[in-house]
């Protein structure tokens, strides 16, 4: 177990700032999840964590140890890569035992032997031995991954997208098995997605990322429940969010005017001036009755809701509903925050 300390990093490729002041930190045995879109600088800072791109400016420590100047392979750091770079030629086993051979460990081939049997059994793989990477589906392919980046007992784990390139159902399940397996070894972990239901499912905290800049880290639940600005509510589930103007500011509460109806929220930030966005997830409502109207343009069945979109006096609209809606439909909002606007 290990702390990581990452304060002020900055990267530029060129005239792009690819990474602008990102500063968290892991706590031993914690999993953090990094999460953004594409482009966002999430797989950058991995990158720089692991020595394999050198920062601009800031600093990466492990357990209080400056990590700038060392190459990857004497920083203490496992990786997880989305592709698995096995070797193609060895067998499970000898990918497993590879780091234990070359790497600082240096093991005898009984504890190697010993390691790789313990490793095998905790991702799942024990009698998979003498298979090579072709005889192995994509997902034992990436507990193979895994297992060998757990064999030299890294101090940190870092794994980029391990999950992506597997179909829906073999992620749900490896997600599951990933979670248990590092909290298991109390492994220190910084996972990078895009996925927001893997990052929710997976992270003790979550760090939302944008442009470069670290937008929000907490745990899944606050931020799903309680993000602190528009683009966290948004990328991070379904969010309604509707300009609205102030007309009573109590914090923790508010008054808020939207649609010609008055509407009680709670502030997650504070606005500035009378204008700010009432933000409420499309399961905050109560159905059938309340004052707001909505016009129904269209309703998908997701298997366990319908996921009903529309708008009340042009404002977008989307609804959780147990059934296919009626149209028009009536519905109150149960719950709702208060967020600044240009976030």
């Amino acid at each position: 177990m290990a702390k990581l300390e990452v304060e002020n990093l900055t990267k530029r490729f060129g005239p792009v700032v690819a990474v602008a002041g990102v500063s968290f930190s892991v706590d031993p045995g914690e999993i953090l999840v990094l999460l953004g879109p594409s482009g966002c600088g999430k797989t950058t800072v991995l990158r720089c964590i692991a020595g394999l791109e050198h920062p601009d400016a800031g600093d990466v420590r492990l357990d209080g140890r400056s990590l700038l100047g060392l190459p990857p392979e004497r920083r203490g750091v496992g990786l997880v890569f989305q592709h698995y770079a096995l070797f193609p030629h060895l067998s499970v086993a000898a990918n497993v035992a590879y780091g234990l051979r070359h790497g600082r460990l240096r093991l005898s081939r009984t504890l190697r032997q010993k390691r790789v049997a313990e490793l095998l059994a905790l991702v799942g793989l024990s009698g998979y031995e003498r298979r090579k990477p072709h005889e192995l589906s994509e997902g034992q392919k990436q507990r193979v991954a895994l297992a060998r980046a757990l064999a030299v007992e890294p101090q940190l784990l870092l794994l980029d997208e391990p999950l992506s390139a597997l179909d829906a159902a073999l992620r749900m399940e490896l997600r599951r098995e990933l979670r248990r397996i590092l909290k298991e070894r109390n492994t220190t972990s910084v996972y990078v997605t895009h996925d927001q239901t893997e990052a929710l499912a997976l992270a003790d905290r979550v760090g939302v990322m944008r442009e470069g800049k670290l937008e929000q880290v907490d745990r899944p639940e606050d931020l799903y429940e309680r993000p602190k600005a528009s683009f966290v509510a948004q990328f991070l589930g379904r969010a309604n969010l509707w300009p609205a103007r102030v007309v009573r500011l109590e914090p923790p509460r508010a008054w808020v005017e939207v649609a010609g109806v008055t509407v009680e929220a709670e502030v997650l930030a504070p606005p500035q001036g009378e204008e700010a966005l009432l933000f409420f997830r499309p399961e905050w409502v109560e159905l059938g009755r309340g004052p707001f109207r909505a016009e129904l343009r269209e309703a998908e069945y997701l298997g366990d809701h319908w996921e009903a979109r529309g708008r009340v006096q042009g404002l977008p609209l989307v609804l959780h509903t147990p059934t296919i809606p009626a149209n028009p439909l009536n519905f109150q909002i149960k719950r709702a925050f208060l967020l600044p606007t240009g976030h």
